[in-house]
């Protein structure tokens, strides 16, 4: 087994690999910009090196930064988390090269699962079921738009690289076709300096779900069953749970079987996660796979009781896998809460700042995988997830009574983020139920701002009802002072209607 890893990330997923590094006799290294200097990731590790200053593109994304550190300190092997590096298939040719190992898939896995297009026709080769769509990526607009139109609206414009929403556009009619179309050429483009895109059908009302899978240098492969990931704003996860609440026993095994065969299909090694859409009637049509640990992989620990990114290390170091299928079981279920430093009342933007004070819950089983302390500043430059609050339960409605519980006790001064936005959430009849999708988000936020403007609408409408009643009332005192008439009642009426709109009010 390794004796040092270096690990190319920051924040809670480089402290969650640090504490297995730690439990597993490692030593970790950690790199940091400047303003991460005092991170959390930083204080954990057993060594530390800088490379560079705030921006990704000047720090943590260089290679050549990453390589020579792992030289000087003589890490044998190279964690890249999620996100950053983790997918980039040069930085894992280039480990390759530098003689240090890549934590991961080779790189010809992940180039060819990198490009959707090129994934779907592996995918299509190997029996996988696919939305219908686009084989390559489509350069003419009107090309594309005579492809949607064969297709149907509504549809989905994606681009060919990348991932997390980026270069993603739901059409759904002719009109706006050209205009989407363009931008999100464009948006590719300045994501991932790619600008090729292709088209899909958009599937109404889909969860998203994906299987995490797991497999060896020997052609072993297995399957650690599924995640919901449908609780989604802009294309990004917000809450996922396992098992998924309305599949089907018989789905579940279906899928499984095809998570492996698609990633046997790319020789894949290391963990990995094939995401698909789940339509009501249970169809499901494989959407991607990404080659690297999920956000998410938590949750699937909870109930499997298996240690990922143990596993990880075990893998890349050529041992085989003793895990069986067969053996394999789900215990329970677990939820999963990102905890962002956000605004949800100000279309989620950023809240970043200095944290003066943080308490996280804790109790039977509740994890937190967190990146932050009290006086640790959240920066303006990298994502503003600062943490993942984790759940287990005995059932489904256990786990989420415990989130709730969990959420409750949950601090951060300082900062707003969206934890009370998360107990809104979990609280709602669609989510208790299972009944959401991956639209359902957008739809709550578009009722819930729709209620409270009518609310606001109803509130100025009572007030100036108000205000006209005390005028009269001022102009009735004044009459009856001078002539002896009774005071109008008018005010009185009006604070009436005023009480009946505040119980109004209460019940929305």
């Amino acid at each position: 087994m390794f004796s040092k890893v270096l690990v190319a990330n920051r924040g809670e997923i480089a402290v969650r690999i640090m504490r297995t590094l730690r439990e597993m006799n490692i030593k970790s290294v950690a790199v940091f910009s400047e303003p991460d200097r005092e991170s959390i990731h930083v204080r954990y590790a057993d060594e530390a090196y800088c490379v560079g200053p705030a921006a990704s593109a000047e720090s943590y994304l260089v290679i050549d930064k990453i390589l020579a550190v792992a030289k000087e300190s003589g890490a044998e092997a190279i964690h890249p988390g999620f996100g950053f590096l983790s997918e980039n298939s040069d930085f894992a040719e280039a480990c390759e090269k530098a003689g240090i190992v890549f934590i991961g898939p080779r790189s010809y896995a992940i180039n060819a699962m990198g490009s959707k297009t090129h994934a779907r026709k592996l995918m299509e080769k190997a029996g996988v079921p696919l939305v219908p769509g686009a084989k390559d990526a489509i350069e003419d607009p009107q090309e594309a738009l005579a492809l949607a139109k064969e297709m149907g609206f509504p549809v989905l414009i994606k681009a060919a690289a990348g991932g997390g929403g980026k270069g993603m556009r739901r059409v759904d009619g002719e009109a706006e076709f050209v205009a989407s179309f363009e931008g999100a050429r464009r948006e590719a483009l300045n994501a991932f300096g790619n600008g090729d895109v292709y088209v899909e059908k958009f599937v109404v009302r889909p969860k998203h779900v994906e299987f995490q899978v797991l497999a060896d240098q020997h052609g072993n492969c297995i399957h650690l069953f599924e995640r919901d990931c449908s609780v989604q704003r802009r294309h990004q996860k917000i809450i996922e749970e396992t098992p998924c609440p309305t599949i089907l026993p018989e789905t579940r095994e279906k899928m499984g079987e095809v998570a492996i065969a698609a990633a046997k299909a790319v020789d894949y090694v290391g963990a990995g996660t094939v995401e698909f859409l789940l339509d009501v009637d249970q169809s499901f049509y494989f959407l991607e796979m990404n080659t690297r640990l999920q956000v998410e992989h938590p949750i699937t620990e909870m109930v499997t009781g298996i240690d990922l990114v143990r596993w990880q290390l075990k893998i890349a170091n050529g041992e085989k896998l003793t895990l069986k299928q067969e053996d394999l079981e789900m215990r329970g279920a677990a939820v999963e809460a990102r905890i962002y430093a956000e605004d949800p009342e100000n279309k989620f933007m950023p809240s970043p700042g200095l944290i003066t004070n943080i308490r996280e819950p804790s109790g039977p089983w509740v994890r937190v995988d967190s990146g932050v302390y009290s006086g640790s500043t959240v920066p303006v430059h990298y994502d503003p997830m600062i943490a993942k609050l984790i759940v287990w339960g005995e059932d489904r409605q256990h786990a989420i009574n415990r989130m709730q519980r969990a959420l409750s006790e949950y601090v951060v001064a300082g900062i707003t983020t969206n934890i009370e936005f998360h107990q809104e959430i979990l609280d709602t009849p669609e989510f208790r139920e299972g009944h959401y999708d991956t639209n359902w988000v957008p739809k709550y936020m578009e009722e819930r701002e729709k209620v409270e403007n009518e609310e606001t609408v109803a509130f100025c409408e009572m007030a100036a009802v108000v205000a006209r009643h005390l005028k009269d009332e001022a102009i009735a005192k004044q009459g009856a002072s001078s002539n002896g008439t009774p005071v109008n009642g008018a005010a009185k009426n009006g604070w009436k209607e005023y009480g009946r709109f505040r119980q109004l009010r209460g019940q929305i």
